[in-house]
């Protein structure tokens, strides 16, 4: 069976928010819509980003697709995941929750179907960028094969 182009967006978002918080210190995603077409994320931000700015996280999101991680799912009781994981996403009544991890980059909570391993993905690529408002970039995106 193949993956769906939603699962191939999922799973880029997770690289997407890793790529953030390593290169710009950004938390989680504050807000995000998941489509099959196309898919947004906000980032808290520092600065404004410039086209530069975009262009080599479009770059670097890429650089990590290629290297062909892994994607598993594990379910955890709350209590324990909210000793490693940012859970203000989840729901407060929650007892378990899933952890989707894509090889040693990123693990984090999400209800989203996923590929396998992120070569799967295809290639990430940002269709536009604005500043949502001071320290707050909303960035667009789609996958293609």
């Amino acid at each position: 069976m193949g993956v769906s182009r939603l699962q191939r967006m999922h799973s880029a978002e997770h690289i997407l928010t890793a790529v953030m918080q390593r290169e710009f210190g950004s938390p989680r995603n504050l807000e995000s819509h998941i489509g099959d077409r196309k898919s947004k994320c906000d980032y808290a931000v520092s600065q404004g980003l410039l086209r530069e700015d975009i262009l080599a996280i479009e770059r670097a999101v890429n650089a990590e697709i290629e290297k062909d991680y892994p994607i598993t799912v594990q379910v955890l009781p709350i209590e324990e995941a909210r000793e490693d994981y940012d859970l203000w996403k989840v729901p407060g009544d929650a007892t378990n929750i899933r952890i989707v991890t894509i090889g040693d980059l990123n693990a984090m909570p999400c209800a989203g179907d996923h590929v396998g391993h992120t070569a799967q993905i295809g290639r990430f690529c940002v269709r536009s960028h604005d500043m949502r408002k001071e320290g707050v970039v909303r960035i667009r995106f789609t996958v293609e094969n």
